[in-house]
């Protein structure tokens, strides 16, 4: 096996549509842009959204809410997902990501309540949720903010 037996899989490759080519070809003359108009000019055509000079949709609907430019998007993960972890180790962003928890990071992680934790585990996190704090220190744990 080397660089010079290498050929795309069977299927995954096309030949490029030839267009104006002459009349046996299927798309000569005009090309596949019809007689002439809008679209069959170079540089025709209209953009998306547009309505023929009508007032376009998303112009006529109201404007609603508010997006903060500031705002933080956590990771959840459930204490549920947290009993895999052996009794006593500690669980932050490293073991999270190696057990297949969270894949990515965002702004950073949040401890959900959901599910019951019955071992003893130090959880690292950015967010934790109340009750979420209550079932992990009432199952004998600590919790730890980064």
């Amino acid at each position: 096996m080397d660089l010079s037996n290498l050929k795309p899989a069977a299927g995954s490759t096309r030949t490029r549509k030839r267009i104006g080519r002459g009349p046996g070809s299927g798309t000569g003359k005009t090309s596949g842009n019809g007689h002439k108009g809008q679209n069959a000019r170079s540089g025709g055509g209209v953009k998306p959204g547009f309505e023929g000079g009508q007032m376009p949709l998303h112009r006529r609907l109201p404007k609603r809410g508010f997006v903060s430019l500031n705002r933080k998007e956590y990771t959840l993960v459930n204490l549920r997902d947290l009993e895999t972890f052996e009794a006593g180790s500690v669980v932050d962003l490293e073991a999270l990501g190696k057990a297949g928890l969270m894949t990515k990071v965002k702004d950073g992680v949040k401890i959900l309540a959901d599910g019951e934790l019955t071992k003893a585990l130090t959880v690292k996190a950015h967010k934790f949720s109340k009750s979420a704090v209550a079932k992990i220190e009432a199952a004998g744990g600590k919790v730890e903010g980064l």
